[in-house]
Order: structure tokens, then C-alpha cells, then sequence
């Protein structure tokens, strides 16, 4: 997508289609290519969510009429009106693209069920649909006895407990709703990195985090075994760990499995006191590493483990910045892709900083709502479900929080900018592309916790290397990065 022009600049054509749905990923795939044409000046091409909507509305682009989030929303502007004709048919001639060749074509199963009955050997299926249609086909292929991983976002929390209670009776694993990461058998789903095999399970009800303990782990020499995603809810008390337990007691009979450690955004009190129960029991040494005041570091928990293991913690890889002077009275400001990740950040920095505001708060009263360009300390989710309606994950697009930090320098507060670049499978396949630009646009100290491997496709190396050419200090920790952050702004030694 390209950056927001000012409202006046050159024609435009913005049009609403019924009845035509596209995935946001291949959305934003039209947006970039339309928006490389000679003469397009801005393109947005998106299902017409409020926030999709909102961003067209800024870009100058905002559909005359009423719109529906089911319609596709067309908004382009060009120098001239052969260019505009030009790259609106360009737009038509992509979200009707085949693939066409002389053979006839397979028809695809429309259902889970349908395609296990056509391939009856997988024993995990993944669901990436709507939210409102994932139940019905997870259901489907718990009752043919496989195991799902549910990739889809917006499940109503009735229907994952249902889902998870019929998955334990019938002795599979739900992995999800909202399961972003997960390896098995060293086979990766989702955003995943590439990391060796190694002895040590993860059970985790977070993906960025799960992302992180994983490559700290694989930078230190130790591979996993399996990384099980459970969702992001399951430790809450609304779903109460049913399918960490599941996972745990899977991790327990492998034999390639030699300790286990869960990883989690802040659980429910009596959640994890009942994984922590059930967890003593078990054949295998369960590490807990779920985020807590108490436990507000993964760094530290990788650590412990690898103490257990016997395995010396090594350096882990940063690059300095060239930040030599930041402003007095510089704020925190968050920017993060991972929801887990800004988490920690928050828990490491509140007690330094006091309240940090945030669109997902330690504390109700810190909730920033719809204000993400709120003055003082804040932290942002970008990849927040509220957010990602309708558009791709910031992991994939980053459009929005590279418009959030042009909008920190233009609007003068000083800060210190603190941001998550996640690497691996279907992730950006080079971030630093769009993000080194702006931020040697906006001038702001930056700090990046950069989560990878030397063997993801973006090469964790390669991507700290031209970062750091930007002025940035880059970690492979993001609690190192936090405390970095910190540093800068007088609050903390690093």
C-alpha cells in the first residue's frame, strides 16, 4: 500500500463491490502492485471494515455512500486520467486472475469434511476461514479423529469450549482459535521459525511469545521437539486451560520430548494454578514461563531452563544504535506487531514507568479505546483482533504502524520508539525494506527487538544488519530491548 497522499492530489476512483470476498493477505498483495504502477499516487483495496474505512477516509478516499464490511472497498487515486482508467482494469484484471491451462482444473473440497474424506491420512487439519464458519469445520474433523489447529480469529468463546471439550473426548488437540504459530514433528504452521529439533516442548497460549522462547532457545543450541499452540484464551477462566492440558499431557507420552515449557500472556489466577497442579504430575519437568509481574521476562525463563538442561547461556545478538542524545521528558512508545511481546514490554516497564496506556491494558483504566495516537507512555498491539479485521496481520502488512510512526515525529512529542520485527514462515519477507525508511524518516531513537533465526527466509543477521544501519539497536531479546528502551529515556540502567 502505498503511503497517504495529501487529499487533493490528482483524480481518484473509489467504488464498493457485493458479493466479492478476498483474502486480506491477497488484498494487500493487489494494493502493492497497483501502487507500484506509473502514476498511482494511493491504493487501498480492502473489505470496507470501520477501520479500513477510517484509513481510506485519511488517505482522501472515503466512499461517497453508505458502506457494508462485506463489500469490497476499490479506492485509487492517479495522476491522470489515463492512469487512473489504467490501474482501476489493472485492479479487475488481478481479483479476477486464474490460473488457466489446458487441463481441466480439480474442483477444491468446500468443506473440512469433504477433503478428509478425500485425504484420509492427515491427522491435523487447519482452518483458516471467517471466524463464524470455523466451528462448523473444526467439529467436522474432531468427529473424523483429527486434530486441528484453528488459524481463524472472532470464534465466540461458547464455541471453543464446546470444541476443546469434544477434542478431549475424542483424544485429539484443538490448537486455537486464534492459534498464529505451531510446530510439529518439525513441521511449521503459521508463523513459525525455522529452528532445529531438540529435546524441549512448548505449550503456548501466544504466538509471538512462543516465537521468541523458540529462537532464543535455537540461538543457544537447544532445539523443540513440538511447539502447540493452544490460543490465546485458553488460560482464561472462561475456557480454564482446556486444551493446555491436553497439550501437556500429549508433550508428556513423546518420547522426543525431554521438558516442557508453557508460555502465555497473563493467565487466570486459578487457570494456572490448576496447570501448575496438573503440570507436578506429569513424567516430564514442566517450566512455567507465563507472564505475570512476578515473571515479566521470557529472556529469563530461557535462561532458567537452559539452566536445567546444562547449557550455558550464550550472548544473546543485538546491535548498538546511534542514539546519542534523546530529549528530556522522552515517553515510551510501543509500537508492537506481537500481543504477547507488548505485554512483556509492559510488564517490565510499568513498574519503572507507572501506567502505560495501551489498546490492551495490564488495567481497564489504562485502555486507550480507539486513541492509538495518545500523548505519555503507550504501548500499541497493532496485532490486537480489533485490528486486524478485515486486513492482514502487522506481521504481513505494516502499513498501519508505519503510518503511526509518521504521525509520532509529525506530531513533535519526543519519544523513544520501541518495536517488534518478527521473522519467519508468513511473515513480511523483508521488513526492514519498508520500516528502515521510515524510520530514518522520523528521526526517532529507535529500539528493535528482532525475533528470528540466521536460517528464517529474512535471515535474522541481514535484517539486524540494515536496521541497524538506520540508527536502530536491535535485540534478539525483547525484554533486553525493553530495558534498552528504558535506558534511553533516563528510567532504567540496561
Amino acid at each position: 500500500m502505498s503511503a497517504s497522499p495529501q487529499p487533493d492530489e490528482g483524480l481518484r476512483h473509489v467504488s464498493l463491490r457485493s458479493g466479492v470476498y478476498a483474502d486480506s493477505v491477497r488484498l494487500m498483495q493487489v494494493s502493492r502492485e497497483i501502487g507500484d504502477r506509473p502514476g498511482v499516487t494511493a491504493v487501498l483495496v480492502a473489505m470496507a471494515t470501520p477501520l479500513n474505512l477510517e484509513l481510506a477516509a485519511g488517505m482522501g478516499l472515503a466512499p461517497d455512500g453508505a458502506a457494508k464490511p462485506d463489500q469490497l472497498l476499490i479506492a485509487l487515486r492517479a495522476t491522470d486520467d489515463a492512469e487512473l482508467t489504467a490501474a482501476v482494469a489493472a485492479v479487475e484484471a488481478a481479483l479476477a486472475h486464474r490460473e488457466r491451462s489446458g487441463e481441466a482444473q480439480t474442483i477444491p473440497a468446500r468443506t473440512i469434511g469433504a477433503a478428509l474424506e478425500d485425504a484420509p491420512d492427515p491427522a491435523l487439519a487447519i482452518i483458516s476461514v471467517p471466524g463464524r464458519y470455523a466451528a462448523a469445520e473444526a467439529a467436522d474433523a474432531i468427529a473424523a479423529g483429527r486434530s486441528v489447529l484453528i488459524f481463524s480469529d472472532g470464534v465466540p468463546v461458547e464455541q471453543e469450549v464446546a470444541l476443546k471439550r469434544a477434542a478431549h473426548e475424542a483424544g485429539v488437540l484443538v490448537m486455537g482459535p486464534d492459534c498464529g504459530t505451531a510446530i510439529v514433528s518439525g513441521v511449521a504452521l503459521g508463523f513459525a521459525n525455522v529452528v532445529r529439533r531438540g529435546p524441549v516442548g512448548l505449550v503456548a497460549a501466544s504466538g509471538t511469545g512462543a516465537q521468541q522462547v523458540s529462537c532464543l532457545l535455537d540461538a543457544a543450541g537447544v532445539g523443540v521437539s513440538h511447539v502447540l499452540g493452544v490460543g490465546g484464551r485458553d488460560l482464561s477462566e472462561a475456557v480454564g486451560g482446556l486444551a493446555t492440558l491436553d497439550a501437556l499431557a500429549a508433550l508428556a507420552e513423546d518420547p522426543a520430548t525431554e521438558r516442557v515449557l508453557l508460555v502465555s500472556k497473563p493467565p487466570a489466577p486459578s487457570v494456572a494454578a490448576l496447570v501448575g497442579q496438573v503440570s507436578r504430575g506429569l513424567s516430564v519437568p514442566v517450566r512455567s514461563a507465563a507472564l505475570s509481574p512476578d515473571q515479566p521476562d521470557l529472556t529469563a525463563a530461557v535462561e532458567a531452563l537452559l539452566g536445567d538442561l546444562g547449557v550455558a547461556v550464550p550472548r544473546w545478538p543485538s546491535r548498538p544504535g546511534t542514539a546519542d542524545a534523546v530529549p528530556a521528558g522522552a515517553v515510551l512508545k510501543g509500537f508492537y506487531s506481537g500481543g504477547t511481546l507488548a505485554d512483556e514490554a509492559m510488564l517490565i516497564a510499568a513498574p519503572v514507568l507507572g501506567g502505560i496506556r495501551s489498546n490492551t491494558p495490564l488495567k481497564p483504566e489504562l485502555d486507550l479505546g480507539t486513541d492509538l495516537r495518545a500523548t505519555g507512555h503507550v504501548v500499541v498491539d497493532f496485532g490486537d483482533d480489533a485490528l486486524t479485521v478485515g486486513r492482514a496481520h502487522p506481521m504481513i502488512d505494516p502499513t498501519l504502524r508505519l503510518e503511526a510512526i509518521a504521525a509520532l515525529a509529525a506530531g513533535g512529542e519526543p519519544a523513544v520508539l520501541l518495536l517488534d520485527v518478527v521473522l519467519g514462515y508468513g511473515a513480511d519477507p523483508d521488513p526492514s525494506a519498508t520500516l528502515v525508511p521510515a524510520l530514518q524518516a522520523s528521526g526517532l531513537p529507535a529500539v528493535v527487538a528482532l525475533v528470528g533465526t540466521e536460517a528464517d527466509p529474512q535471515c535474522w543477521t541481514r535484517q539486524a544488519d540494515a536496521l541497524a544501519g538506520a540508527g536502530a539497536a536491535v535485540f534478539a531479546s525483547n525484554a533486553a530491548a525493553t530495558r534498552y528502551a528504558l535506558s534511553l529515556i533516563g528510567e532504567s540502567d540496561v
